[in-house]
């Protein structure tokens, strides 16, 4: 397979021609019987590898009673290998601080840090090895040329440069893919109007964001007297939050952009975050790079494989990482994987729906299992919907209720209450048909609730608050 080995060795001064529609004609349209024998030997070269030189690994795997050795197939893989989750990196660099006994590489070696926000916990730090950066770097090259962006393009990155990893690796890409690098970044105040001037002026081709910022970028350029459709834009691609593969949500910024819509990103242990990841023949939903980041989408329980045509969360593994390697890392989310051929001509497996949330995320209502997603691809297919809303779910006596509280666009608030009433009777109707419950509906005010550059947080659970309320009154507090 082209430019394929452990640890890899790319050669930055490689280029496809303009014309090809593959980076690596032949690794992303091998036949996936002859992909999976070179994965299952790529396979055994990294359990090897990180059992040798991470403790964390051979302590978990002696645990299991697992060996390198003992891997003759990917069912072996499945069935013997354990997984690994977050809280085991965060006890690891509790453990052994601050990279944890996963570090494959001496500290020394590290040459970029970042890490998790810690907004639930410690943060983990991922420390990044040189030749992992050139390996990101090239993995992300080549998937955004899948989304038909190529040398000379323009391509504007606008998220946070902070200790987040998915602006850093769109940087790293468009870089390695001889673009032109233009790093706007987000989160300063005042930043979207800024952002709406300077693509204005440079008419960028590519544009990376999380979908809620460039939802909110249109609004505001519209308030600034730009159309965003004059922008150029061509290809916008997105990670951070579910959104991009949400119909509603995918429709509105293609139609508000006139660009192609590509959703991407896994987590940000698995740098390159592009592993899962569209391509422009494909239209909606994402590939398995599956000689990236190996995917498994599993049974949340038992983490076996589900077959295709199935739900259950992805559970990843680095082929070409050497600093930090993940393997059979549960991500915790929620998809739906099939094989059917891509129009593309790749063939990888694809998630044709994208990412639907984190299974975390999921709440119970009445005995209905209900994602916050479903939610967001409801209200994004209301005419009047202003763009932002919050999902409130309280307890009164014995019964949940799931309030959702929706902003109208600012010409719909102010043609009264006729509108507002209609407004909120659609809303509550396409909610039960989706979600099988009732949900109470409330129309606010324009811009009641605030933007963000990054993910946006829009579930409030009060539950907890009525169960200790509850619990004092029953001990006579």
């Amino acid at each position: 397979m082209e430019y394929w080995s452990f640890p890899p060795k790319y050669d930055n001064s490689y280029m496809p021609e303009p014309s090809s529609r593959y980076w690596f004609p032949k690794r992303e349209t091998l036949h996936p019987a002859e992909r999976e024998k070179a994965i299952l030997e790529r396979l055994k070269e990294v359990t090897r590898y990180a059992y040798r030189n991470a403790a964390f690994y051979r302590r978990k795997w002696d645990e299991a009673g697992f060996h390198p050795d003992h891997l003759k197939s990917l069912d072996d893989f499945e069935e013997k290998v354990p997984v690994i989750t977050k809280k085991d990196l965060r006890d690891a660099q509790s453990r052994v601080p601050p990279f944890g006994d996963y570090l494959c590489v001496q500290p020394e070696e590290v040459h970029h840090i970042h890490g998790t926000s810690g907004t639930t916990g410690r943060p983990t730090a991922f420390g990044i090895g040189r030749n992992d950066w050139d390996a990101i770097s090239n993995a992300h090259a080549r998937i955004m040329w899948a989304m038909g962006m190529r040398p000379g393009d323009t391509i504007m990155v606008a998220a946070i440069f902070s200790l987040y990893m998915g602006s850093w690796g769109a940087l790293a890409g468009a870089e390695r893919l001889r673009a032109k690098a233009f790093p706007f970044g987000a989160g300063a105040q005042g930043m979207s109007a800024r952002a709406a001037l300077w693509l204005d002026i440079m008419k960028p081709s590519g544009f990376y964001s999380t979908p809620s910022f460039a939802l909110h970028l249109a609004e505001v350029a519209r308030n600034e007297g730009f159309d965003p459709r004059s922008f150029g834009l061509r290809h916008m691609f997105f990670s951070g939050e579910p959104g991009a593969s949400v119909p509603g949500v995918r429709d509105k910024i293609r139609e508000a952009y006139n660009a192609q819509v590509f959703d991407c990103g896994s987590m940000a242990e698995m740098s390159p975050f592009m592993n899962v990841a569209g391509s422009q023949e494909s239209g909606e939903g994402m590939l398995c790079w599956q000689d990236v980041v190996y995917t498994e989408v599993c049974d949340p329980a038992t983490y076996r494989r589900v077959p295709y045509g199935r739900r259950g969360t992805p559970v990843y593994t680095h082929l070409e990482r050497t600093s930090q390697p993940m393997i059979r890392l549960a991500s915790g989310d929620l998809t739906l994987w099939a094989n059917d051929p891509n129009p593309c001509g790749r063939t990888y497996p694809r998630l044709p729906q994208g990412i639907f949330g984190r299974i975390d995320d999921m709440f119970t209502i009445r005995g209905e299992n209900v994602y916050p997603s479903e939610i967001d691809a409801v209200l994004n297919q209301v005419a009047d919907y202003g763009g932002e809303h919050r999902i409130v779910i309280s307890r009164e006596g014995t019964m949940d209720e799931l309030v959702v509280r929706v902003e109208a666009r600012g010409e719909a608030y102010k043609r009264g209450d006729d509108t507002i009433r209609g407004m909120r009777q659609e809303v509550a109707q396409r909610l039960q048909k989706v979600l099988g419950i009732r949900a109470k509906v409330e129309i606010v005010a324009p811009d009641t609730f605030p933007r963000t550059d990054f993910k946006a947080r829009r579930v409030i659970d009060d539950r907890e608050v009525f169960r200790e309320l509850n619990t004092r009154l029953a001990a006579g507090d």
